[in-house]
C-alpha cells in the first residue's frame, strides 16, 4: 500500500508540475524585459504576433522609429488586414491607400511619419506582415 502512494504521489508531483506557466524572463537586476513589441507605442499589434527578428531592421523606438518590422500573426491575411483597417484610425492614423489582394498593401499617415503595411499568407491560417515606418516629406513641405 505505501508504494502505491509514493507512486501516486510522485505522479501528481511531475503533473502538477507540467501545469505550472512560463517563468517571465527578467533581466539581470530582475526588472521584467518588455516584449519587443513594446518599443513601437505607436502601432497596434495582433495578439500572439511574433516578430522576425533576422528581417526586421528598425532604428529608434517610441513614436520617432523608423525601418521595417516583419512579424507573423497566427491569422488569416483577411483578418490581419480587417484588424489594421479597424485598428489604425485608433491611434490617430490617416488611412491614405488600400488594396487587398495576394499581397495587401495599406499605406498611412499621421503627423510627420508614413506607415506601408504589406500582408500576404504565411501558411493556411497565418499572415506574414511587413510594417514600414518612414518620414512623410510631404507633411514636412507644407509646413514650410
Amino acid at each position: 500500500m505505501p508504494k502505491y502512494f509514493l507512486f501516486i504521489l510522485c505522479c501528481l508531483f511531475c503533473l502538477s508540475s507540467c501545469s505550472k506557466e512560463k517563468t517571465p524572463i527578467t533581466g539581470i537586476d530582475g526588472s521584467a524585459i518588455p516584449p519587443a513589441f513594446a518599443n513601437f507605442p505607436d502601432i497596434p499589434f495582433p495578439t500572439q504576433a511574433y516578430i522576425d527578428l533576422d528581417d526586421t531592421k528598425a532604428l529608434g523606438s517610441g513614436e520617432n522609429w523608423i525601418g521595417s518590422l516583419v512579424f507573423t500573426a497566427p491569422y488569416t491575411p483577411s483578418e490581419v488586414f480587417d484588424f489594421y483597417m479597424s485598428e489604425m484610425p485608433k491611434l490617430n492614423w490617416v488611412e491614405v491607400a488600400t488594396v487587398r489582394a495576394r499581397v495587401s498593401h495599406m499605406t498611412y499617415i499621421r503627423g510627420a511619419r508614413a506607415v506601408q503595411i504589406l500582408i500576404e499568407m504565411d501558411s493556411s491560417d497565418s499572415s506574414l506582415v511587413t510594417l514600414t515606418a518612414i518620414p512623410n516629406m510631404n507633411v514636412e513641405k507644407r509646413i514650410k
